[in-house]
């Protein structure tokens, strides 16, 4: 059975965001598509040719990343309807990547025992996406 792969949109961003998220999440980038690099180059805008068609971050478990910059003719709303989860084996270990992720964003609920895990905590971060992030499951 495939495995559901999240897809952010930024608007414009895309680079930035993914680059960071490399670097808290401790991934790697392997592909930055930006239009201008694309076998699509000659179709797209010169004004939107920077803007990143498709970008994949492998994170260390082996999970993936994708992403990309909304067409600039298209209206944005950002993400919205939907958390990204990650499930780390220690709560020291999710506090740290909670805490990275919440720089420059906004806590939604913070850290703290659940039910279903030793710790989880709620954010947005500085580019509008939503992360639930757990330390340490419990059995249900």
């Amino acid at each position: 059975m495939p495995h559901p792969i999240a897809y952010l949109s930024f608007n414009g961003n895309c680079k930035e965001a993914m680059y960071y998220y490399e670097q808290v999440l401790g991934g790697k980038i392997t592909v930055m598509m930006s239009g201008a690099d694309s076998p699509m180059a000659a179709m797209i805008p010169a004004e939107s040719a920077h803007r990143i068609l498709h970008a994949r971050l492998e994170l260390p478990d082996g999970g993936l990343l994708y992403a990309g910059d909304c067409p600039q003719q298209m209206p944005y709303d950002g993400i919205k309807g939907v958390s990204f989860t990650l499930n780390y084996d220690t709560t020291e270990e999710a506090t740290k990547i909670f805490n990275a992720l919440a720089e420059g964003g906004q806590i939604t609920m913070p850290v703290q025992p659940a039910f279903w895990a030793k710790s989880w905590g709620m954010l947005v971060d500085k580019y509008g996406t939503p992360w639930i992030i757990n330390g340490e499951q419990l059995p249900l």
